[in-house]
């Protein structure tokens, strides 16, 4: 072959690795009592860096989600085809207990463990984690109707995936979606005129346009109506108990930016048949429940996000030569890497706490309970803010080849902004964290006591937990302010957590860039007294 053909310092495919071997995901796992499942996790960690696996997400998502309205003979059957790979993946993902069955495992650290197990998975496809985490958070919705939720909950924990369109009662495992913002309303759910009357069997008639509707090929949605008493909660099944499909009928799949594989849909709804969930006129509250569980799977997909894009970055750069060295060798680079490592274990180690908390909670912890309420509306702004950041940098680290489809870059930076828009958007979250301060100062108490597990560790850690206070003293011009607020509430607890529980030199040099201002605005900007060469090390590499 000619030389000028020869393919020479050119990167090798990142397939063929585990990506559970990942140190502090493990670290987390012990902390939080779940490591009777590093076994599991370990064995999905390999599933996930194959090749297989990998090649199941690229597919499943360039073949995107095809909407069939009708059936060739004129029928409404309101059906969503997908490539056969995403089915693939959704069965790996009951199978291996993501869906609900963390709920049902009576087990110490079982929602710690299905985090660490989603955080994996997700780096083969954001997409069909949609449906998945969904299907997870409907749990404690279900939860204020006792006699529905147990009617359906062995079946959302079900490890038999079953995608048939077939009544609730007929089918191995279900899924359910959720369907709330209105096109005049969007996250403000009081502004929702769509209706339900009640019928003389108890069910009730469900009228109304939603603008979208999360993974609407799921076997039932819950959503919120107005009736005479307010806004209420409601399970509407796809197919009816005769067979017969739900009047819930799709207008159109959204064309997103990215998230390609997964299909989010506008619907109507033409008297949909459904049933109440909890009490009329609470039903904002109910759904709320299934809201804030799905915003720690928000937290967890940026996590995943931000972890992928920093891997694959440093596999480019251990690979790739540069005027006589290796990229990663070279001093400018390593800041780089470095930087973006900080904020990728920052957002593993509040993960993990926050899921640990949901294990608390869940047993009965009410101080965990009122730290997991405020910390994770915090998280769930701060970290899917960071990971857009986290993943152009990344990109840009592999240089022209990151903005080829081919290296992957291009499909993880279209996802990274999805999880700052999904629950709420950035402004929603923010102000949901002043809602609930003034609404329960015990539970920034709670806040406040975890963060100051770590005083007198670090002067910069202690000096940014003093200006956090200084400004929630400033009543007057808290919402003004709720960004700025709800940034440094987020960084005074990731580093409280990296101070307690990581490795000294990234707790150092997280402090001295995030709360002490020892940073520039753009990353690969640490000062001079970072210990690089530690902070990398605990990024995952693999030889392939």
């Amino acid at each position: 072959m000619p030389t000028n053909h020869a393919v020479t310092n050119q990167v090798p495919p990142l397939v063929d690795y585990n990506v559970a071997d990942d140190v502090p995901l493990l670290e987390g796992l012990h902390r939080e009592n779940a490591d009777w499942a590093a076994g599991e996790l370990q064995a999905l960690g390999e599933l996930a860096g194959s090749e297989q696996a990998q090649e199941w997400g690229r597919l499943a998502n360039e073949c995107s989600p095809v909407l069939r309205t009708h059936d060739p003979v004129g029928h409404r059957i309101d059906e969503v085809e997908f490539h056969p790979h995403y089915h693939s993946l959704m069965a790996t993902a009951a199978e291996r207990g993501l869906n609900a069955a963390a709920w049902l495992r009576q087990q110490p650290g079982t929602h710690t463990a299905r985090i660490a197990k989603t955080f994996v998975w997700a780096q083969t496809d954001a997409g069909h984690m949609c449906p998945v985490n969904m299907s997870y958070s409907a749990v404690p919705a279900l939860r204020h109707s006792p006699e529905i939720a147990a009617r359906y909950e062995k079946q959302l924990a079900s490890p038999l995936y079953d995608p048939r369109p077939n009544p609730l009662s007929a089918k191995h495992s279900l899924l359910f979606g959720m369907s709330m913002t209105e096109k005049q309303g969007g996250s403000d759910l009081r502004a929702n005129s769509t209706s339900a009357t009640p019928t003389a069997d108890g069910t009730y008639l469900i009228t109304g346009h939603k603008w979208f509707t999360s993974a609407p090929m799921s076997d039932a949605f819950l959503t919120v109506a107005r009736t005479t008493n307010g806004m209420s909660c409601f399970l509407l099944p796809r197919v009816l108990l005769d067979g017969s499909r739900n009047a819930i009928h799709f207008q159109r799949l959204k064309n997103k930016l990215g998230n390609r594989s997964n299909a989010s849909a506008e619907v109507e709804y033409d008297q949909a048949v459904g049933e109440l969930i909890g009490e009329e006129g609470r039903g904002l509250r109910t759904i709320m429940q299934m809201v804030n569980y799905s915003r720690l799977g928000c937290l967890m997909m940026s996590a995943a996000f931000m972890r992928k894009g920093l891997v694959r970055a440093m596999h480019h750069a251990r690979h790739r030569k540069a005027f006589g060295s290796a990229l990663v060798d070279t001093p400018l680079m390593r800041n780089v890497l470095s930087d973006l490592a900080l904020e990728s274990e920052a957002a593993i180690t509040l993960m993990m706490r926050l899921a640990g908390a949901t294990d608390r909670a869940n047993e009965g912890d009410e101080d965990e309970a009122k730290f997991r309420r405020v910390g994770l509306a915090v998280g769930k702004y701060w970290v899917c803010k960071r990971a857009q950041h986290v993943v152009g940098e990344a990109l840009e680290c592999l240089g022209g080849n990151g903005y080829v489809e081919d290296s992957g870059m291009p499909r993880l930076y279209r996802e990274a902004p999805l999880q700052s828009v999904w629950e709420g958007s950035g402004n929603v979250a923010a102000l949901d964290v002043l809602r609930v301060i003034q609404r329960s100062p015990a539970s920034l108490d709670a806040f406040l006591a975890e963060v100051k597990l770590a005083q007198g560790a670090d002067p910069r850690l202690d000096a940014a937990v003093l200006s956090l206070t200084e400004l929630l003293a400033d009543a007057e011009n808290l919402e003004f302010a709720a960004r700025r607020l709800v940034e440094r509430m987020a960084l005074v607890l990731q580093g409280s957590l990296l101070v307690r529980f990581s490795e000294p030199a990234v707790a150092d040099a997280f402090c001295a860039s995030r709360l002490d201002a020892d940073w520039g605005a753009v990353f690969g900007t640490l000062g001079r007294a970072a210990n690089t060469k530690a902070i990398v090390e605990r990024v995952p590499t693999y030889d392939v």
